[in-house]
């Protein structure tokens, strides 16, 4: 399965465009985005269009620029897929999320973290592979080490999740400079994806 994962859109049509084309080309069975899709939880009319006028199923996270009420509306109006808590399956490969979002007016508790991960776990732990989409990237990793230091810390309840679910691959996004740094957390593969995006074949 090849996916293209992508984050921090910001509500920039163009560059929801490039990556659609992106997609096109490529030709990915999913578009996944891990979150800030919007600015400062605005909607800019459009910016999910390009992947649906390119036939592509779409799956989220919201990141700390959504409220819930926002990402709920993004899943309703154009149909895709929000996966802040739940968890879908494609082929033989189970994907789960949930925003992680610790910081900023839309935050929730760690504990609320890691309890939606496990949520969305439950229902694919028994495929072959899986993927864990966040905003935040988890604690204590070389990712947070770039960026303003008030979102360099990253979450603690997404790292205990990796640790105790093992997913193959973690697509995150959120520290900007962090943009397509590839690290590991015992044997998962942490992705942040960036605006530019990444092909992930599973």
């Amino acid at each position: 399965m090849k996916i293209l994962a992508a984050g921090d859109l910001h509500g920039d049509i163009s560059v929801a465009r490039a990556l659609a084309n992106k997609a096109d080309k490529e030709k990915v069975d999913l578009v996944v985005l891990a979150g800030d899709i919007t600015g400062d939880d605005t909607l800019l009319p459009g910016v999910i269009s390009p992947f649906l006028e390119k036939k592509k199923r779409v799956l989220f996270v919201p990141g700390n620029h959504e409220s819930m009420a926002t990402a709920d509306f993004i899943a309703d109006f154009y149909g895709i897929t929000n996966l802040h808590g739940y968890s879908v399956k494609y082929q033989n490969v189970g994907i789960f999320g949930c925003s992680g979002n610790n910081i900023g007016v839309h935050q929730i508790s760690e504990d609320e973290i890691f309890s939606l991960l496990k949520k969305g776990f439950e229902k694919v732990k028994n495929l072959k592979k899986k993927v864990m989409v966040t905003h935040v990237h988890p604690s204590d990793r070389k990712i947070g080490k770039f960026g303003h230091p008030l979102v360099r810390e990253g979450s603690e309840g997404i790292r205990k999740a990796v640790k105790k679910f093992k997913p193959d691959i973690l697509i995150c996004s959120h520290i900007h400079e962090a943009a397509g740094i590839e690290e590991k957390l015992g044997k998962t593969k942490i992705i942040n994806v960036g605006t530019e995006g990444k092909i992930i074949e599973i």
